[in-house]
């Protein structure tokens, strides 16, 4: 299927698809006669997994991430989507309660307590996002996290202005080839940072995929290129070249 079929079929847009596409989410098949996509049954199904992650609360880097890692099992996932929606599907159902009790005291008809008023409501964090991070790994973050808990507010200040400055400089450079000793030599210097820095020892494929994740997420993307339009997609490459030759 080409991709105008696959946006009428699924209801995704193409320009969703192309995007998927450029992040490395999705990435069909070219037609070599004229390289338009074109989907196969297994990217079919892909998609669908994608989406039941997205509908999921799950960024679309986490998905990458997941449906990425060598350890990925598709039947784990659905059994972690189906446990997900089923949860959502409890949560509507007690707010449409809710409602319709708030409908019905609006009427006079039932008292509600202050605590009825609000059943339902109480969203919170994804209660799967750490089965899905147990399935399929996610130490860096993990270790990341626990060790800028442990930090006093001023060494996480001190860090905070640290990262600044750095993406001050690197947006400064952000026109240079990818693979220029400049740009490979400020790459040396946030390796060495983040390393030093954050209590988890990138290896040389996660600083790489780090790089990867500042074009796939667009939080990444949008608070990277506030030090520069096109920094994310300068150090996604940088890195990448920086990681793939040391």
């Amino acid at each position: 299927m080409n991709t105008n079929e696959v946006a009428v079929l699924t209801g995704v847009s193409v320009r969703t698809l192309h995007h998927y596409d450029k992040i490395g989410l999705l990435c069909p098949d070219r037609n070599p006669e004229n390289d338009y996509r074109e989907y196969s049954e297994h990217d079919l199904d892909l998609l669908q997994q994608i989406l039941f992650f997205k509908a999921c609360g799950f960024s679309l880097a986490e998905t990458k991430k997941m449906i990425s890692s060598p350890d990925f099992d598709q039947k784990e996932a659905f059994k972690l989507q189906k446990k997900y929606l089923l949860h959502e599907k409890k949560r509507i159902n007690a707010m449409l309660d809710t409602l319709e009790k708030t409908m019905r005291s609006w009427k006079g008809e039932e008292a509600m307590t202050q605590k009825e008023k609000f059943a339902g409501f109480i969203m919170g964090d994804n209660p799967y996002e750490e089965e899905a991070r147990r399935l399929w790994g996610d130490k860096a973050v993990d270790e990341s996290n626990a060790k800028i808990s442990s930090m006093s507010p001023q060494e996480q200040k001190q860090v905070a202005e640290g990262m600044e400055e750095l993406f001050r400089e690197l947006g400064t450079i952000r026109f240079e080839q990818p693979d220029s000793k400049i740009a490979q030599d400020a790459m040396d210097h946030m390796y060495q940072y983040f390393n030093k820095n954050f209590g988890y020892q990138y290896s040389l494929e996660a600083f790489a995929g780090l790089g990867q994740l500042y074009v796939a997420d667009e939080r990444f993307l949008k608070n990277i290129d506030q030090y520069g339009e096109g920094l994310s997609v300068f150090l996604s490459q940088a890195m990448k070249i920086y990681g793939n030759s040391h």
